[in-house]
């Protein structure tokens, strides 16, 4: 899904040096691509990568909760040793929510053309907990900056 899709909430009412957002869906699979588009939104202006460049990735986890994590932090990394940007994100979560293939897209990090707002160099896990919340899902994510 295209950033512009998804739904997320920037949480300013904490003093921290963290970036902590709540992201909602109408699925797990649009519930992590609004945190992936969090996540890239606390670094640049989403608006200007283009999805240019496609990866496709897999993860696994014992509970949807930690396979949240390994993903944000498999994006964290690919930014860090790829140096790149991600902008689209089309995940499927396996039912058992153990496993997600994911093809993300972006482009290199062009200095001249995006603006940079702050590093996100990790995933917590602090207070992260998967919520059902009426016929979607929500979830409040902390990322260390």
């Amino acid at each position: 899904m295209k950033f512009d899709e998804l739904k997320f909430e920037i949480c300013d009412d904490f003093a921290s040096g963290d970036f902590i957002f709540d992201a909602y869906g109408n699925s797990l699979n649009e519930l992590f691509a609004a945190c992936a588009a969090a996540c890239f939104h606390a670094i640049t202006d989403l608006e200007k990568v283009r999805p240019v460049r496609k990866y496709s990735l897999q993860q696994n986890g014992e509970n949807a909760e930690e396979l949240l994590y390994n993903f944000i932090s498999e994006l964290i990394y690919l930014k860090d040793t790829e140096k790149l940007f991600l902008s689209d994100y089309d995940i499927d979560i396996s039912p058992d929510r153990k496993a997600l293939k994911a093809i993300v897209a972006g482009e290199s990090i062009d200095y001249d053309r995006h603006t940079i707002k702050t590093d996100v160099k990790a995933a917590t896990y602090h207070d992260l907990k998967i919520e059902k919340v009426g016929n979607g899902f929500k979830v409040r994510m902390v990322l260390d900056l």
